[in-house]
């Protein structure tokens, strides 16, 4: 069985002539860790961001809100108006008509205003998938979590909206995303407590983003066709925008860190021509006694490649490491660090540490190898 030596002389070689110059070639090799490390810590930090700001927005970029268009001077959506968004709604998600009023609570002997929306299908648009919410409502009221704090509200209890009195029938969970409503101090009361006819805005909650684009713009055709009658919000340009920012940022942040590899560059070809010049005479005799110049040319290359895959690994594995321990000691969301898709980004800046080493040593190792041996016996 042939023995590494046999089998990879240039490996062999590279690793010998290394080991005889270990500070110049480790100081070579901590500039690609450096550099491997900064792009690995900004582009993980930037992608958990993004992931955790898009899972706070929810179903943010999922929702388009239909309200009466200022233009058209009426405050609430006609009959037909519903229909023509139910049509342009089929398959693509639900439609919630929505009565919305300010009104005093209380309970208690407590008192505070709160936001009071009229709908038979609260779950719709409040449930967050926990089932305390009832898909409809005919009688009684439920109940925010703030509101339900502040007046000591639980299931059961008798609350008073704007002089009327209402048992509480459900209480809506503390919502921890963003949400164009306002849930968490709100009372659901069914939409005939609401004595003026029509609705204050519809709100569909589309099946995916592109559902939600799909059912804005059939509405604004639908309705908008010959004047402005209502005005059609989709919460996915927020979403898009947030995205958007979220991207360049990370771009910003890459570009800072690849700074580190290019100053890591200058450094494994400083080291390169630095040993070339100080091994002209040792290359010289190998050219001379028969060695071909792409052998010479492959020893150099692997030299540098084994700089960048030491530096490279070490710095992808330090990287990491530092983003996972600043998610457990921080708020940033160790989930959103753990995501499969990021493996790309200390693998991607690993390469990179490579490629750089390798463009590092190209041209002293074209420069010796291609040398006439007289040449470099002379010294």
């Amino acid at each position: 069985m042939r023995s590494t030596d046999e089998r990879f002389p240039a490996l062999t070689l590279a690793v010998r002539n290394l080991s005889r110059q270990r500070v110049r070639a480790g100081l070579a090799a901590l500039g690609i860790v450096i550099g491997v490390f900064a792009v690995v810590t900004l582009g993980l930090l930037g992608n958990a961001l993004s992931l955790a700001a898009t899972e706070e927005l929810g179903g943010l970029g999922n929702q388009v809100i239909v309200s009466p268009a200022e233009e058209s001077g009426a405050e609430t959506l006609e009959t037909r108006d519903l229909a023509a968004i139910q049509r342009s709604a089929d398959g693509r998600g639900t439609v919630v008509p929505l009565k919305v009023t300010g009104g005093t609570v209380t309970a208690n002997g407590g008192r505070t205003v709160a936001q009071v929306y009229g709908t038979d299908r609260p779950q719709a648009l409040f449930g967050e998938g926990d089932g305390s919410v009832p898909a409809y409502h005919r009688q009684g009221a439920i109940v925010g979590a703030e509101v339900a704090a502040e007046l000591s509200l639980r299931r059961g209890s008798t609350v008073r909206v704007e002089g009327n009195e209402y048992r509480v029938v459900a209480l809506l969970p503390e919502i921890e995303s963003i949400s164009p409503l306002q849930p968490d101090s709100a009372v659901v009361l069914p939409s005939e407590e609401f004595a003026a006819p029509g609705f204050s805005q519809v709100v569909v909650r589309a099946d995916s983003a592109a559902d939600a684009r799909a059912v804005a713009d059939e509405v604004e055709s639908r309705l908008n066709g010959r004047q402005q009658r209502v005005s059609v919000f989709s919460l996915r340009s927020v979403v898009d925008q947030i995205s958007e920012f979220f991207g360049l940022l990370n771009g910003f942040l890459l570009a800072i860190a690849g700074v580190s590899l290019v100053v890591a560059c200058v450094s494994i070809f400083n080291v390169m021509l630095m040993t070339v010049s100080e091994r002209r005479g040792e290359i010289g005799v190998l050219r001379a006694v028969g060695i071909h110049r792409s052998q010479v040319l492959r020893v150099l290359l692997v030299e540098a490649s084994l700089l960048g895959v030491v530096g490279g690994a070490v710095g992808a594995l330090l990287g990491t490491a530092a983003v996972v321990v600043t998610a457990t000691q921080t708020d940033l969301p160790l989930w959103a660090v753990l995501q499969p898709g990021n493996v790309v980004v200390p693998l991607g800046a690993f390469a990179f540490g490579v490629l750089v080493a390798l463009v590092g040593g190209l041209y002293p190792a074209y420069r010796a190898a291609w040398e006439p041996p007289v040449e470099a016996l002379r010294g």
